[in-house]
């Protein structure tokens, strides 16, 4: 029965069964099949069906409210029946996108697992956007809250950027004194599928939107970032990414009286991600909780 209700709860989520088969590693119709049983037991229709969409019924949406906390309490079941009284244990899938991985999760991925040794984790460095609702993926950490409303973000830290570029690159172009030089510059950009690169600007009351070009584009910031050390061109960054290059003079920041930032509300706040239950599943809460503790600013 337990089995069924994982099944029900990863079709709920995915919103059909082809996309829970993949979640599930099942084929769509061993997913039907599992419902249909699970319907059987209950003597109810979980689902109203059609060729275009999968939609609960008053009792299907009463039964995954309950089921949430049914599938929570049997995972501390079977730990406290193994003996394991407060132990977290199971397969925990992350994804986050590749420079923030790289350079601050993979770090502190050792100490959450001495902390909890019994559970397994298993990293996807992507910068494409995962669909956690179909994709069997526990937890994704992304710049930028979720529009999904079936998704939960939580804060972990303030995507400050700074412009900086190499000294040699400095040496050898014209100085950088205010935003609107940078029309005269090499810029390192963000992909932003195929549009206008424009970066923003402000000092005090004043704003300002520059139209950047450069002869280096890319979807992750380690790329460019290889290219501004080597001296190829100016590079707006996250702060998290530059800090040991700023520190050791391998890089330099350009005109600092002025804020520079990706988009005009800011470069976005870094959020965890993961499924909107009543009852998240305890290694995920654990692990979330793990990030806010180590990612938390040091005052």
């Amino acid at each position: 029965m337990l089995e069924l209700i994982k099944v029900f709860d990863q079709v709920v989520e995915s919103g059909n069964f082809s996309q829970a088969g993949k979640a599930l590693n099942m084929a769509p119709s061993s997913v039907a099949r599992n419902i249909d049983s699970l319907e059987s037991k209950l003597k109810v229709s979980l689902f109203k069906r059609s060729t275009r969409q999968l939609m609960l019924t008053e009792e299907g949406l009463y039964f995954y409210n309950q089921s949430a906390k049914i599938l929570q309490d049997s995972e501390i079941l079977l730990a406290e029946m193994r003996g394991e009284h407060g132990v977290l244990e199971g397969i925990l899938r992350i994804s986050v996108f590749e420079s923030f991985g790289n350079l601050c999760l993979t770090s502190l991925i050792p100490e959450f697992l001495e902390r909890y040794p019994k559970i397994q984790v298993e990293l996807e460095l992507d910068n494409n956007v995962v669909d956690l609702n179909s994709e069997n993926i526990d937890i994704a950490i992304r710049i930028g809250t979720p529009q999904d409303s079936r998704l939960k973000a939580r804060h972990l830290l303030t995507n400050h950027t700074s412009l900086v570029a190499a000294p040699s690159y400095i040496k050898k172009h014209n100085p950088i004194e205010t935003p609107e030089d940078l029309q005269h510059h090499n810029c390192l950009l963000i992909s932003h599928e195929r549009q206008r690169n424009y970066w923003y600007f402000r000092k005090g009351t004043t704003n300002k939107k520059v139209l950047v070009n450069g002869n280096l584009i890319s979807k992750g910031g380690s790329p460019l970032l290889h290219a501004a050390l080597k001296g190829t061109g100016v590079l707006l960054l996250s702060d998290w990414m530059l800090k040991p290059y700023l520190e050791n003079g391998q890089l330099s920041e350009l005109i600092p009286n002025w804020t520079s930032m990706h988009s005009e509300r800011g470069s976005g706040e870094i959020f965890a991600i993961y499924k909107n239950s009543q009852y998240p599943r305890p290694h995920v809460r654990a692990f979330v909780d793990f990030l806010v503790e180590k990612l938390k600013p040091v005052k």
